[in-house]
């Protein structure tokens, strides 16, 4: 009986240890997000719908916006100028944005939205940005219904096409580095293989899968 006792007791310690791990853990895990998401600015186009018109023209719209405004954002040395730049733009972002839908034949409302808020893990490229509440620059397009297109503006790596392969993940990372420490930049960062031929990459990192 006293031997079963002991075995219980130390049984309690292991599993009341492994629990204290687990939450400091987790801890730290939501610390490097939030950190992450506090040096990060998003840009999000939100199409009306999910019908493949909307679709198309809300990548039309996004298309305009950053040829615009990306030239303007590309040298761009913080989050605060970063802000700046776009809060005096805004109206010429919308402007920018109502023209293109109507050069399309549509007559959709736009609003921007430049605020925190939470967003599930995205990835771009070579590139995975957790689940976590980001500052986020928001064009809605009409009821802004539909699924929505993204990257990030600050650092601006908008600019990088991830569809063209090893070169351009060269790029995206080197611009992530230049604002994040190298342990949030290994929390973001996705492992890709890329077919040149085929243009067909490959995810190998799965992300917190087991915490």
């Amino acid at each position: 009986m006293k031997k079963l006792i002991m075995y219980i007791s130390v049984l309690g310690i292991l599993i009341c240890s492994l629990c204290g791990h687990a939450y400091i853990d987790n801890v730290k895990n939501n610390d490097l997000i939030d950190s992450i998401s506090s040096k990060i600015i998003r840009f999000h186009v939100l199409a009306n719908s999910n019908s493949n018109e909307d679709q198309q023209l809300k990548i039309k719209v996004k298309d305009k916006i950053i040829e615009y405004i990306f030239p303007k954002l590309k040298n761009s040395n913080n989050l605060e100028e970063s802000r700046e730049i776009l809060a005096n733009n805004e109206e010429e972002i919308i402007k920018i944005a109502n023209e293109c839908i109507k050069e399309n034949g549509y007559n959709y409302s736009v609003k921007i939205e430049f605020k925190r808020e939470n967003f599930p893990e995205k990835v771009y490229g070579n590139i995975s940005l957790p689940q976590g509440e980001y500052e986020a620059f928001r064009v809605l397009i009409g009821q802004a219904a539909g699924e929505n297109w993204w990257c990030v503006m600050f650092p601006p790596i908008c600019f990088v096409d991830v569809t063209k392969g090893q070169v351009s993940y060269d790029e995206t990372e080197e611009s992530m580095k230049e604002v994040l420490t190298d342990e949030e930049f290994e929390k973001i960062r996705n492992d890709v293989i890329v077919d040149e031929t085929k243009n067909v990459k490959f995810s190998l990192k799965i992300f917190d899968l087991f915490k």
